[in-house]
C-alpha cells in the first residue's frame, strides 16, 4: 500500500497502495476505474490514448497506397512504439503529469495497461509485417535496423509478458520482485533498439515524412525518459535522511527519519519511496508518510511486515542508519472532501489517517469519525496521535474495532457508530479491498450509500 502506511507488498511490486480509486474485476489485473467526482478522471488516460491513435491513423494514411495489409501492419506497429514510449515517460514519474491522472497509483495503472496494449499491438505487427522488399532500395543499415527491430520486439514481448503475468493466476506462483525489477529495467534499452529500427529501416521512396517525424519524436522522448529514470533521477530526487528512532509494535516497525540537509515538503496523506542501501535494502519501496509536516522536517513511517523487505527492517536498521527518500507523491487529501467525513482504516491502512489526524487543528470544522479495524489489540498503532487529535478538536472522534474481540465490522455497526448520517458524508478508506466491498455493499442495502467514496489501494501494479 503505499501507504506509508505501509503498504507493503514487497512480494510483488513494492509496498504501495492505490489512491482514490475504485475496485477492479476479480481475477484480472486491476483495471483503472475512475472517480466520477474528479475533474481529472479522464484527462490522463485520454492524453496517452490520443497519441497512439494519431500514430495509427498517420500510419494508415501514409501507407494506404501500398495496400490494406501493409497500412494496417504499419499502423499497429506505430501505435505500439508510441505506447511503449509513453510507458517509459510515465515510469519517470513526472510530477506535472501525475496531476493529470489524479495520483501516481492511477498513473502507474495506465502505465501498466499501456504496456499490455503495446504487447498486443506488437503481436499484431509481427503477424502482419509489411513487405516492401520490391519497393525499396535496400541498404546495409536498413537491413541491420530490420534485424535489430525483430530481436528487440521479441525481447520486449517477453518482458511485457513477465510484467503482466508476474503473479500467475490460480496457482499463486509469483516471480520474485527483485528479479522482476531487474528484468524490467532492460525495457528502455530494448526500446532504444526499436527506435534504431524505426530510424533506419528502409521505406519506400516518396513516403510522407510527417509520419516518421511523429514516430521518431516519441521514440526519442521514450529513450530520454528511460535515461533520466536510470541515471539522473536517483541523484536528483532522493533526499538523505537518518533513522532517529525505531520501534516495534507487533509486526509493525515505526521509523522516525530526520533529514540531512534540505527537508522534504509534503501534504498529509502523501507517500514516498524509501531505500536503505547502507543496510542492504537498496530497492526503493513506497510507503505512506504516517505523520504531518513538522518544523524540523522529520517524518514517520509505520511499516507492517508483509514481505521479505519489510520483515528485515527491525534486524537491519539502527539509529543513525542513512536512508534515502524520494517523493512526495499522491493526491489522497481529506481537505478536498465535504463537511462530514468517515475515515475507515483496515490494519496498516491507518497510516494516512494518522498523518491527517496529526494535522488537525482546533480550527478544523469538519465533522470526522474514524474507525480503525484490527485483528488484535496489538495491531492498533498511533493511538496516542488519535487521542491527541480528539482532545484538540471536538469535531474529531474515533474508535478501534478489534475483530478477535468484537467481531467483524458490519455496515449496521458502522451506521450506529457514526454520529451523523452516512449518506450525507464522504467515506475515505484505506485497507483490504474485502473490507471496503463488504461495508459498501451493506451500506447500500441499508440505504446509507456515502456521498462519495475515496480510497487507497494496496497495490500499484
Amino acid at each position: 500500500m503505499i501507504v506509508a502506511t505501509a503498504i507493503t507488498r514487497d512480494t510483488t511490486m513494492t509496498d504501495t497502495a492505490h489512491r482514490d480509486g475504485n475496485v477492479s474485476a476479480p481475477g484480472f489485473p486491476p483495471l483503472l476505474r475512475l472517480s466520477l467526482n474528479s475533474t481529472l478522471a479522464l484527462t490522463g488516460p485520454v492524453l496517452v490514448a490520443l497519441p497512439c491513435l494519431l500514430a495509427a491513423l498517420l500510419g494508415l494514411n501514409t501507407y494506404a497506397p501500398y495496400g490494406a495489409d501493409a497500412a494496417f501492419g504499419i499502423a499497429v506497429g506505430a501505435a505500439a512504439v508510441v505506447a511503449m514510449a509513453q510507458t517509459l515517460i510515465l515510469a519517470a514519474r513526472p510530477p506535472l503529469v501525475e496531476q493529470l491522472f489524479g495520483g501516481l497509483d492511477r498513473m502507474y495503472r495506465v502505465h501498466k495497461w499501456l504496456g499490455i496494449s503495446a504487447m498486443v499491438l506488437m503481436i499484431l505487427h509481427q503477424q502482419i509485417e509489411p513487405d516492401f522488399e520490391r519497393l525499396v532500395r535496400e541498404t546495409s543499415l536498413g537491413e541491420l535496423g530490420e534485424e535489430a527491430g525483430e530481436l528487440a520486439f521479441n525481447a520486449l514481448l517477453a518482458l511485457v509478458a513477465v510484467s503482466w503475468f508476474r503473479r500467475l493466476p490460480f496457482i499463486g506462483l509469483e516471480i520474485p520482485y527483485q528479479l522482476w525489477r531487474f528484468s524490467h529495467r532492460f525495457m528502455g534499452a530494448l526500446f532504444a533498439i526499436v527506435v534504431f529500427h524505426q530510424f533506419f529501416v528502409d521505406v519506400p521512396a516518396g513516403v510522407d515524412p510527417t509520419f516518421m517525424l511523429v514516430l521518431n519524436s516519441f521514440g526519442i522522448a521514450g529513450v530520454v525518459a528511460w535515461i533520466f529514470t536510470e541515471l539522473l533521477a536517483p541523484h536528483l530526487r532522493r533526499r538523505d535522511f537518518t533513522v532517529s528512532q525505531i520501534s516495534q509494535t507487533g509486526d509493525t516497525t515505526t521509523l522516525m527519519l530526520t533529514p540531512k540537509g534540505r527537508a522534504m515538503r509534503w501534504r498529509p496523506g502523501q507517500f514516498a519511496f524509501v531505500r536503505a542501501p547502507e543496510a542492504g535494502l537498496s530497492e526503493p519501496h513506497p510507503f505512506t508518510i504516517a505523520s504531518a509536516p513538522r518544523p524540523d522536517g522529520s517524518l514517520t513511517f509505520s511499516i507492517r511486515a508483509l514481505g521479505g523487505w519489510t520483515r528485515s527492517l527491525p534486524a537491519t536498521l539502527r539509529t543513525g542508519t542513512r536512508v534515502q527518500v524520494e517523493g512526495p507523491y499522491g493526491r489522497f487529501d481529506f481537505r478536498k472532501g465535504g463537511a462530514r467525513q468517515i475515515w475507515l482504516a483496515g490494519g496498516i491502512g491507518i497510516t494516512p489517517f494518522l498523518a491527517w489526524a496529526e494535522s488537525l487543528t482546533e480550527a478544523e470544522r469538519r465533522d470526522i469519525h474514524l474507525v480503525h479495524c484490527v485483528r488484535t489489540q496489538d495491531e492498533a498503532i498511533g493511538l496516542e496521535t488519535l487521542r491527541a487529535a480528539a482532545a484538540r478538536n471536538p469535531s474529531f472522534s474515533f474508535e478501534v474495532v478489534v475483530t478477535a474481540r468484537d467481531g467483524r465490522l458490519t455496515a449496521e455497526r458502522l451506521i450506529g457508530a457514526v454520529p451523523f448520517a452516512i449518506r450525507q458524508a464522504d467515506l475515505w478508506f484505506c485497507g483490504p479491498t474485502g473490507l471496503k466491498d463488504g461495508i459498501l455493499k451493506g451500506l447500500k442495502a441499508q440505504g446509507q450509500t456515502p456521498r462519495r467514496v475515496r480510497f487507497e489501494q494496496f497495490e500499484f501494479a
